[in-house]
């Protein structure tokens, strides 16, 4: 298990400007709000490349700017191989986008590191919606879904079993 004084998260969806951008600024604050935010690194990047450079979209930025998460400095980014040995977890915000991490995982270990972000909330739902081809409703919808993600991740970061299950 890596020290969690060193840990480094990677949050993944489709085009990096709705759902990876709002879980990285809502687990960032939740982070500093536990004490954790100097000791745990949060990114997020897409699978795909046709956002690269772009902000988020503003539908993201204006929902969760109304709950208090600044997204206004993230640009969107893809995913490299490279990531998979800067990070030491790697979520995906749906089953699709996982698919396509596991494809791009270099090895064994590094595909035990990737993992589905609503594993860490209590519910029902393992996957968060993507919002970008809905209305206001759906961007609050993926945001509720992404706080209880945040908070169930870094409360097994303060437990010390954050990486429950990645060897299965």
């Amino acid at each position: 298990m890596t020290d969690p004084a060193h840990l480094r998260i990677l949050v993944v969806c489709l085009g990096n400007i709705c759902r990876s951008p709002m879980a990285q600024g809502i687990l960032a604050r939740k982070l500093d709000e536990a004490g954790l935010g100097d000791r745990v690194q949060v990114d997020s990047a897409g699978t795909g490349d046709y956002q690269v450079g772009k902000g988020p979209d503003v539908r993201a930025r204006m929902s969760a700017g109304s709950r208090g998460y600044d997204l206004s400095r993230m640009r969107a980014r893809q995913v490299e191989v490279v990531d998979f040995r800067l990070h030491d977890l790697i979520l995906a915000t749906d089953r699709g986008n996982q698919a396509d991490l596991q494809a791009l995982a270099p090895d064994a270990a590094d595909r035990r590191k990737v993992r589905l972000f609503l594993e860490y909330a209590s519910g029902n739902r393992d996957e968060v919606p993507d919002p970008y081809q809905g209305d206001w409703s759906d961007f609050a919808l993926a945001l509720d879904l992404l706080e209880a993600g945040a908070e169930g991740l870094v409360a097994a970061i303060q437990r010390g079993d954050w990486d429950r299950g990645a060897s299965a």
